[in-house]
């Protein structure tokens, strides 16, 4: 999920570089999706301790999808923060059924990872629910700001012409 983020912001650092321009502080927005991404993996590794076929499947899944985006997104920003979007809104979905299995008991409501707590500034004794909350609310986050970057694509105009929603974690 940290794909998308990484390969916007490169991909604007990049022509920032070569056109001697501003991006509008997309390149900010787009990176902080891309680190908030990888927290949300590193927790789950946390709660999850994945075993070494699944950190293979995770590393080939991560190599083709990087690969498939970046071409993706050379070809059509528009189409590829839509993408986001609604990549990010069936994450919301499946956090909401996450924590309807917390809550009527299918999972554990165990306590939150020491790495979640200091990253999202959860109290000591928050619980795997509080970490699926914040989660769920980053996700629909970086779906508005994929959805809005499309819009301004739709619109005919650049990134940098729209300023960038910065600083949400």
């Amino acid at each position: 999920a940290a794909v998308p983020g990484m390969v916007g912001g490169m991909l604007l650092h990049l022509r920032s570089l070569r056109k001697f321009e501003q991006s509008g502080g997309w390149i900010k927005a787009l990176l902080e999706e891309a680190e908030n991404e990888r927290m949300h993996l590193m927790t789950m590794v946390e709660l999850v301790q994945p075993k070494w076929y699944e950190r293979v499947l995770v590393l080939t899944v991560q190599g083709v999808f990087f690969n498939a985006f970046f071409v993706l997104y050379l070809l059509s920003p528009k189409l590829a923060h839509r993408v986001v979007g609604y990549l990010e809104e069936e994450a919301i979905h499946s956090y909401t059924e996450y924590l309807k299995d917390i809550d009527s008991g299918k999972i554990e409501n165990v306590p939150a990872p020491a790495i979640a707590i200091d990253y999202w500034r959860l109290p000591k004794d928050a619980t795997l629910k509080d970490v699926i909350t914040v989660i769920r609310a980053d996700e629909a986050h970086h779906r508005d700001v994929n959805h809005f970057a499309s819009d301004i694509h739709f619109q005919g105009k650049e990134l940098r012409e729209a300023p960038a929603p910065v600083g949400y974690h």
